[in-house]
């Protein structure tokens, strides 16, 4: 089905808005049960979008994202919120809570992911009705983007969560050594991304979780990528 910029737009929008507001209060509901209360007393432990939208990572970078894949016929779409603070020295158990508070992110996006899938399901077992298509086509756009802000999160570069959850699972020696490359996280991923290596480890990653995702609602995996514009 295909949908001109505007239209992919307005489908994308209430799914992105969620999985990145969600993400990012995931780790502060985690750090919060861990006793790091750093980011409840500032206001981020919440479910009101508002709090944690970025302008350039929430809304202009996916949108850029969005109309270059229109143009090029595909590529990973992803962005950001406001980062949850979290002050790691004040969890129960630092090096171990890490692990914990790192994986609730990339996890929200998983429950998401399901969610948006019985809403595709509903809306396939509705088809005809008036909101049939709308519902389709905002499920499947939620799958995709839950899953690509998961597999993207899992890298194990830092400050990404997948680096968070290597400290965490390191030795202490060699942990230390890799929090040190931190500063330069960033700049690698956005290497490996704009050279092409990035899509080429994430996306059977990816299509792997949808497939998977499809399967554990009893959703034909077939129009799931036909309605992502993947198949």
């Amino acid at each position: 089905m295909e949908l001109h910029l505007v239209q992919t737009i307005a489908i994308y929008a209430l799914p992105v808005i969620f999985a990145i507001t969600l993400h990012e209060a995931a780790h502060g509901y985690v750090a919060r049960h861990f006793g790091d209360t750093t980011a409840y007393r500032e206001g981020r432990v919440s479910l009101n979008p508002l709090r944690h939208i970025d302008p350039f990572g929430t809304i202009a970078l996916p949108l850029i994202l969005l109309a270059v894949s229109k143009l090029i016929g595909g590529g990973i779409i992803f962005g950001w919120a406001k980062p949850v603070p979290v002050n790691f020295a004040n969890l129960r158990r630092p090096k171990r809570d890490m692990l914990w508070v790192a994986a609730a992110g990339p996890f929200s996006n998983l429950a998401m992911a399901v969610f948006w899938a019985l809403m595709l399901k509903i809306g396939l077992a509705m088809e005809g009705a008036y909101f049939s298509v709308p519902l389709m086509l905002m499920g499947a756009a939620g799958v995709f983007f839950n899953i690509i802000i998961m597999v993207l999160n899992l890298v194990p570069l830092l400050p990404l969560d997948g680096g968070r959850m290597l400290v965490s699972l390191l030795p202490h020696r060699l942990a230390w050594r890799f929090a040190r490359l931190e500063p330069w996280g960033f700049p690698i991923l956005i290497l490996l991304l704009f050279t092409g290596v990035l899509g080429l480890v994430l996306w059977p990653a990816i299509g792997m979780l949808m497939a998977l995702v499809a399967d554990a609602v009893g959703l034909p995996v077939k129009d799931l990528l036909r309605l992502t514009g993947l198949a």
